[in-house]
């Protein structure tokens, strides 16, 4: 085949262009350290890129955002839970020094002291948010879990409360006062103070406005038919005073609601009844008024604030007689979640504040009688009050006030064993909280470890896919310029010979 130079002057710029072009390639890898600068100089590379920076983009979602924010949430929960045990580990210690020996008067004003100073923070745990996220409200994460100030709002709430609760409970009247002047000069009879025993059932408030229907319903399975039976009772809405004054009088199968203190009183048969048949009691009743640092009812009960009228706003915490479920999940990982929230329901329980108050009235209202004791004993030594006639009043008014001192003593006694039972049971919610958070936060760790490793694994495929190692790339390229040098220099002495140089 016969070669002219044209032909060999084409191929010589051909081979020269390919040249030219692995040098530019090489000089582009040398500036950017990477094997292709557009997916058009390796469609392999390039697909296999774009597959894995998606991967590695997931895993710095899980690594760097999700698992931060998931151990930032369970350390506030952690935190939280911690300082409510120790919270109820003070008032357990109180309930056991109120409950062994007899306390001095100025044990009681110690004791006293100590409870009223943790009513005020015994919730306040429950409002801690993480970046202003409420973290123990559920879905409702920009609402505190408590009012924080008084308020005036309205609520219709529904609760269920168990049989279980029904407690039986002393109840004194006919309270002693410290008699003045006028009393002793008139003889003017001392009370008569009394003790009676009735079985309680209280809600989660007091000071409540009134009864729905003046009727609450219980429900039970029947053991004759195993059908769901649902009943309802009539309910006698009274005061403490008009209780006072009909000296608690309840019959055995009757039921009263102290609409003061947010209880039903109720006789031993109706509350045997109950207890037997394992019921449990729905009450709807209407609220007007919070104190700061009650519970909302949003978080706890099925309930309607009507505070506006025109627009009432309804909450519902359970479905067919179950609480439902608020889960705040974290995605940490590829087709992983991980719950990181702690509903307050579990753990703060509605009842201990109202334990709460009552250990603190018990103590004060034991306070109050030895203080009417002492009174009337100082009463005594006083030369106004010598003659015989005083001093026999006098004399008959201390007998009554050291009565009234007895049973308070003995109420403050036996409240507080009580207080000890529940109180070791708010104490084991908490515990298991803080377990189940511990226990979240080793899942999240191990989680956490294989992301890192995961994380690290992508990012070397990604690199070996990708980037090419600078020293490789200057052999490379040294090697090719000088390939390119060389032909450069082949075509000048191939544009230098001509048909002279043959002749």
């Amino acid at each position: 085949m016969r070669v002219t130079n044209n032909m060999i002057m084409s191929n010589t710029k051909i081979n020269i262009n390919g040249n030219k072009t692995n040098v530019n390639t090489l000089n582009n890898q040398m500036t950017s350290q990477k094997k292709i600068s557009r997916p058009s100089d390796d469609p392999v590379i390039a697909i296999r890129a774009l597959r894995l920076r998606s991967s590695l983009s997931q895993i710095n979602q899980y690594y760097k955002k999700n698992i931060p924010d998931a151990e930032a949430w369970l350390d506030v929960t952690e935190t939280s839970l911690t300082n409510m045990k120790k919270l109820l580990t003070t008032i357990h210690t109180q309930c056991d020094a109120g409950a062994n020996g007899t306390p001095t008067e100025e044990d009681r004003k110690t004791i006293l002291k100590q409870l009223q100073s943790l009513s005020d923070q015994i919730y306040s745990e429950g409002d801690a948010d993480y970046a202003g996220r409420t973290v123990f409200t559920g879905y409702k994460t920009n609402s505190t879990l408590t009012f924080q100030a008084d308020s005036k709002e309205t609520y219709n709430i529904s609760e269920y409360l168990s049989a279980d609760k029904i407690e039986e409970y002393n109840y004194s009247y006919g309270n002693v006062k410290t008699p003045t002047a006028a009393d002793v000069a008139a003889k003017t009879a001392p009370g008569t103070p009394e003790n009676t025993t009735l079985h309680r059932l209280r809600l989660s408030y007091d000071n409540i406005t009134d009864i729905t229907g003046g009727k609450i319903s219980y429900s039970y399975t029947d053991t004759a038919t195993g059908q769901m039976t649902t009943k309802e009772l009539n309910v006698t809405t009274v005061t403490t005073s008009d209780l006072e004054a009909s000296s608690y009088a309840i019959a055995d199968n009757d039921i009263v609601f102290n609409k003061d203190t947010g209880e039903f009183l109720m006789g031993k048969t109706l509350a045997s009844n109950l207890k037997s048949f394992g019921a449990t009691v729905s009450v709807n009743y209407d609220k007007t008024g919070f104190s700061k640092g009650e519970l909302r009812p949003e978080n706890y009960f099925d309930c309607t604030n009507n505070t506006d009228a025109a627009n009432p706003i309804q909450y519902t915490n359970f479905e067919n007689g179950k609480r439902v479920r608020q889960d705040i999940e974290y995605t940490i990982a590829s087709n992983q979640t991980l719950v990181v929230n702690t509903q307050a329901s579990t753990v703060f329980n509605s009842d201990i504040a109202r334990d709460l108050d009552n250990l603190t009235s018990i103590v004060q209202s034991a306070i109050d009688a030895h203080s009417v004791v002492d009174n009337i004993k100082e009463m005594k030594g006083l030369s106004q009050y010598s003659s015989k006639d005083d001093q026999e009043y006098l004399e008959s008014c201390l007998a009554a006030a050291q009565k009234q001192a007895d049973y308070a003593d003995h109420q403050l006694q036996t409240v507080f064993n009580r207080g000890l039972t529940k109180f070791e049971g708010y104490m084991s919610d908490v515990n298991l909280a803080i377990t189940d958070v511990g226990s979240k936060g080793q899942q999240l760790d191990i989680t956490k470890n294989r992301m890192s490793n995961q994380q690290q694994t992508v990012e070397a495929l990604k690199s070996d896919n990708e980037d090419k190692d600078l020293s490789d790339i200057i052999i490379d390229y040294t090697s090719s310029y000088t390939a390119y040098q060389a032909s450069l220099q082949a075509a000048a002495k191939l544009e230098r010979q001509t048909l002279l140089d043959y002749l």
